[in-house]
């Protein structure tokens, strides 16, 4: 792949990761991802964000930067936005490339380059207001703490109004030859959009007030490109994927979508048949649902509904008098990821006791949910516990409605 010019003194450089590995070692990439870096030429030039050697990453970094006349060894300035190893995994190999080569990122940043790569030269650390004149192009600095770890911070040109926000703005999925926004066509946005909310929820939002405090720090920049590290960069319409990560972002407190995300569990198939009986409620009222087996699902699909989602449903049977133990890691994943403020509904069965109820209880006590009231049922459900469900069905889906 070739390097894609943003603007005169601006190229893209990507590379498409299509592996088994995992995210962050937890989140699936069964689309892959891409890491995008930035290479920025005035009368001097600076690199913005580096690779993991992942996937021949660093091969295909170095093969676009010759594509734009540069080898690593001439780069003055290697610019790191934000320290997490997908974008600095290869730092030491490039530092051996280029001793000469002054590093910039903030004074927490620059901490993190010490401790993750032992390099204590050529070490800038920069400040909201900052600035690196290139000689006929300049780049102001701008820190954007807990988006999303502490030393965060974003690089903008105002020539071409680019702002290179790192992780923040980001997608899940390649992007193959095309990389900018007008190169998509509608339905290819759709899936996009889809794994930007995966992204987000994932990665992002157990930061979200940090995301919405960023987001007011930059709107007077007058913003023209949105080039993230991950993702499709945005240049015809920047505002579409900015105003997309406020929304994301207000989830967390709310509103959300009127919809129900529904995670559900059965041993041997009697939660299974209550749960029909609730959807059938649901059904009633109108009130789209999304449905996710655990554990057949991995979480991160689950976590994305459910960060939208204003209606939860939990159904699980008791185990071992706890809660059904896939279950109990999506209820770990949500309270660390903050799926606040949810309508919410557990049923489920049990055999010869309950007693998943009270460790559900203490699991979703900071989640700050409003809950209809649940229903649980020795073995398998008769006809008046089936018409019960359905009625709660119906219940959770107004709270939903109402709002």
């Amino acid at each position: 792949m070739k390097a894609a010019r943003i603007s005169d003194s601006i190229w893209a450089l990507h590379a498409d990761i299509d592996s088994t590995d995992r995210f962050e070692g937890i989140w699936p990439i069964p689309n892959g991802v891409s890491l995008n870096s930035y290479l920025v030429r005035g009368e001097k030039t600076a690199l913005i964000d580096l690779v993991r050697d992942w996937c021949g990453a660093a091969a295909n970094l170095t093969s676009q930067l010759a594509d734009a006349g540069i080898e690593p060894s001439s780069i003055d300035y290697l610019i790191l936005n934000h320290l997490e190893p997908d974008h600095t995994g290869w730092l030491a190999e490039f530092k051996a490339q280029n001793p000469g080569v002054q590093i910039i990122a903030t004074a927490k940043g620059i901490e993190l380059v010490k401790s993750f790569y032992k390099i204590d030269e050529g070490l800038r650390a920069v400040k909201s207001g900052d600035a690196l004149d290139l000689g006929g192009v300049t780049l102001h600095f701008e820190e954007t703490p807990n988006v999303h770890w502490p030393e965060t911070m974003m690089t903008f040109e105002p020539i071409s109004g680019t702002l290179f926000s790192c992780d923040a703005f980001g997608s899940y999925g390649t992007l193959g030859k095309r990389v900018f926004d007008d190169e998509y066509y509608a339905e290819e946005h759709a899936f996009f959009q889809g794994e930007s909310l995966r992204y987000y929820a994932n990665i992002v939002g157990s930061f979200s007030l940090f995301v919405k405090r960023a987001i007011q720090k930059l709107a007077p920049l007058g913003i023209k490109v949105v080039a993230p590290s991950h993702g499709i960069i945005w240049r015809e319409k920047p505002q579409t994927i900015i105003d997309r990560y406020l929304k994301y972002a207000d989830y967390m407190e709310g509103p959300q979508e009127k919809e129900i995300c529904v995670v559900w569990g059965s041993m041997y198939g009697n939660t299974k048949r209550g749960l029909e009986a609730l959807l059938k409620g649901i059904e009633d009222e109108r009130v789209p649902f999304s449905l996710h087996r655990v554990p057949d699902e991995d979480v991160s699909f689950v976590l994305a509904d459910a960060f939208k989602s204003a209606g939860i449903v939990i159904a699980m049977p008791t185990y071992e008098y706890r809660m059904f133990p896939p279950m109990a890691y999506v209820l770990d994943i949500f309270e660390r990821k903050h799926v606040w403020n949810r309508k919410a509904l557990r049923i489920g069965s049990w055999g010869w006791v309950g007693g998943a109820k009270k460790e559900y209880d203490e699991k979703v006590a900071s989640l700050k949910w409003t809950h209809v009231e649940g229903v649980e049922w020795a073995g398998a459900p008769d006809e008046a516990t089936l018409a019960l469900l359905r009625e709660r069905g119906r219940e959770l889906a107004r709270a939903v409605k109402a709002g």
